[in-house]
């Protein structure tokens, strides 16, 4: 296979994969806050909350609050779990992370403070 017939198949093989999707959640060490939640992408929705927060235009105002008071350095972003793609092509993707996000909702506590759901 000639180098540019490689890179062609790597190109197609990265459009046709899934993005990562799965749990994640932003954390506040001094709280003790969680933001818990799912994604299709997690890349993308991790990327956009640090960017949201550090424009100052967060959506969660609690969320917004707790990182002007507390700064960048005392949160953090973390995938809990991610789901793999599946053989199976009418796997329902949004209703696994449904599942998942119920699942991790009941078993990580939610701090002194409440979290920021």
């Amino acid at each position: 296979m000639t180098d540019k017939a490689r890179r062609k198949d790597l190109k197609l093989a990265y459009k046709l994969a899934l993005p990562r999707m799965g749990i994640f959640s932003i954390s506040n060490a001094i709280t003790g806050r969680i933001l818990l939640d799912q994604s299709t992408n997690l890349t993308g929705s991790l990327n956009r909350h640090r960017m949201e927060l550090q424009l100052g235009v967060h959506r969660n105002p609690l969320l917004m609050a707790d990182w002007r008071e507390y700064g960048e350095a005392q949160f953090s972003f973390e995938v809990v779990e991610q789901i793999q793609e599946r053989p199976e092509p009418d796997f329902d993707y949004a209703a696994e992370l449904v599942r998942r996000i119920a699942f991790w909702r009941a078993r990580i506590p939610l701090g002194s403070s409440g979290s920021y759901l």
